[in-house]
């Protein structure tokens, strides 16, 4: 299990790869919630999400001689990015492991980054390969399952709280539970008190799963929001989360869209679904905020296309 002193330690670490994104207060939010709220435009991030902080971690945690082997990643999609382009600056040679199904932007750009794509049929099979490539000598790099990855995405919260130590609550979403897990572990090991909350969308409720089950289960994704589509969370994750998640939140891909265009139209700037959600959960439960509450919502990542923003306007 990671602690604040690993977050701290991959803070160092990464400081001179990623970027430190803003954390923006927004008035019309804070009307319409009755409270405070603040953006972390983690969609500032070089390759547009979070991701490039876990995967810097990875890889310098991994060393010069287990990438000199050639990397393999598996992603269906902000990962892929991010990792491809920690490959760039590192010079590895790494393959990216993707279901045929991927939208299209998320591909193009692990190939910008030099990155090989090998497609498998599904998300399942995908993780198949990934670890056949890895049993014959590839160095794994996992999206969220790797305390190395989970401790370099715990450092977003570690600039939230220098930015705002007043912070009452974080709205968080979840995919295999990585993001969640590093900044529950580092906002809480600054300040106990904080209310940390988890947003999942129908259909990619995996870690809803794993507590409703008591153990981590495998699904098969079907939200439109396909950087929350893990087929399963990571041990550690589920455990951080039952111990100390506030509340498990789960929101509609139409709600998660509508959150997506006020924050378009309001802030203008683009958050992907998995990051929008944050603010389709919080209003829902914005009877439990104060006036005097600072709530910061995650915007995690903006890695988004036209052809999708074309299909999320026919649901409204």
């Amino acid at each position: 299990m990671i602690t604040l002193i690993d977050v701290k330690a991959a803070a160092e670490k990464i400081s001179s790869y990623v970027r430190r994104t803003p954390l923006w207060k927004s008035e019309t939010l804070s009307k319409r919630l009755g409270t405070n709220v603040y953006l972390k435009m983690e969609l500032f991030q070089k390759s547009g999400s979070f991701k490039p902080r876990g995967a810097f971690n990875q890889m310098l945690a991994r060393g010069k001689d287990a990438l000199d082997k050639g990397a393999v990643a598996i992603s269906g999609g902000n990962f892929a990015q991010g990792v491809a382009y920690a490959s760039l600056v590192f010079g590895v040679d790494i393959i990216v492991c993707m279901a045929e199904d991927t939208p299209k932007n998320y591909i193009d750009a692990p190939r910008g980054y030099s990155a090989t794509i090998d497609f498998s049929p599904d998300i399942q099979t995908a993780v198949t390969r990934y670890n056949e490539l890895a049993d014959q000598g590839r160095t794994a790099l996992h999206p969220y399952d790797n305390h190395h990855q989970m401790s370099g995405a715990g450092t977003v919260a570690l600039e939230i709280f220098e930015d705002l130590p007043e912070i009452t609550d974080l709205v968080i979403s979840i995919g295999g539970g990585g993001l969640i897990s590093g900044n529950i572990v580092a906002i809480k090991g600054l300040k106990p008190q904080v209310r940390v909350w988890g947003v999942e969308t129908e259909g990619a409720a995996t870690m809803k799963s794993a507590m409703d089950a008591g153990k981590v289960v495998n699904i098969t994704p079907t939200s439109m929001s396909r950087t929350l589509g893990a087929p399963f969370v990571a041990q550690d994750a589920l455990t951080i989360a039952q111990e100390h998640l506030e509340e498990l939140l789960i929101v509609s891909d139409k709600q998660a869209i509508e959150a997506q265009q006020l924050i378009l139209e309001r802030t203008k700037v683009l958050p992907e679904l998995a990051a929008s959600c944050t603010l389709a959960a919080a209003e829902t439960i914005k009877d439990r905020f104060g006036p005097d509450d600072h709530l910061v919502l995650l915007m995690c990542g903006g890695n988004e296309s036209v052809a999708n923003l074309v299909n999320y306007a026919k649901m409204t």
